[in-house]
């Protein structure tokens, strides 16, 4: 009996020392899962590596972008562009209220403004300056006269660098932008100028007799030079005068 209890005795302290042994190593093991938790330095430096370039990355797409932007909205912007659409406008609008049996063409040499004639039919006509003749009241009854061919005019006319626009009644009868002499001596009521630093402007229409007239449509060709970067842009615009009194 006493060697039985002995033996049970020495088989219980092993199997006690064996579980002391088993959880000593499984500490150990956990231990060491919990200092591998993290980062190394390395995996911490090439991390921020890479985050350094998707940050550089961003940056420069923001960056272009904002340029690319920048100079899309002072292009869209510019005096010149504008000047140029103010132009166009103003002479589509003019143009396609006015009368085409009575509008004119000029040159314009000397201080002098000089109405184009034609050596030719269906010659082109090029002038430095216009005007249109249109009607800008209701229609009545004292209107239905074939020596009313408007009641309004709109000149225009480079001078000084700038394209300007003189808008006045037209007295039947009497001038409108320019008279016998050539000088402008119409009543204006309006002076707009509708483009700076314009380098040149030419008119043009095709003539369908000698003394000039056209067949209702008038070209224009405007070269203005940006004072910010010292470019020409070169506009080309037209309009079709509609109305035709009397026929």
């Amino acid at each position: 009996m006493r060697i039985i209890r002995n033996k049970l005795l020495f088989n219980t302290r092993r199997a006690s020392s064996v579980a002391s042994r088993a959880s000593k190593l499984c500490n150990t093991q956990d231990a060491g899962r919990r200092t591998r938790q993290g980062f190394t330095l390395v995996e911490l430096v090439v991390s921020m590596n890479a985050a350094f370039i998707v940050m550089v990355t961003g940056a420069l797409l923001v960056s272009s972008g904002y340029r690319s932007w920048n100079r899309a909205f002072k292009t869209a912007n510019s005096e010149a562009r504008l000047g140029a659409l103010d132009t166009m406008i103003s002479l589509g609008t003019t143009g396609r209220k006015s009368n085409k049996m009575d509008y004119c063409l000029y040159t314009y040499s000397s201080g002098k403004y000089t109405r184009i004639t034609a050596s030719n039919p269906d010659d082109v006509l090029k002038g430095q300056a216009i005007e249109f003749r249109y009607w800008d009241t209701e229609l009545d009854s004292s209107l239905m006269n074939p020596s009313k061919t408007a009641t309004a005019y709109a000149f225009f006319y480079l001078e000084n660098g700038q394209l300007k626009v003189d808008y006045g009644p037209f007295p039947i009868g009497g001038p409108g932008g320019v008279n016998a002499a050539g000088a402008i001596s119409g009543t204006a009521t309006t002076t707009i100028t509708l483009a700076q630093n314009v380098t040149s402007v030419e008119f043009s229409h095709t003539a369908r007799n000698s003394t000039g007239d056209g067949n209702g449509c008038i070209r224009m060709k405007l070269i203005i030079t940006d004072p910010t970067d010292g470019t020409s842009k070169t506009t080309l615009a037209a309009t079709l005068m509609r109305n035709t009194w009397p026929q």
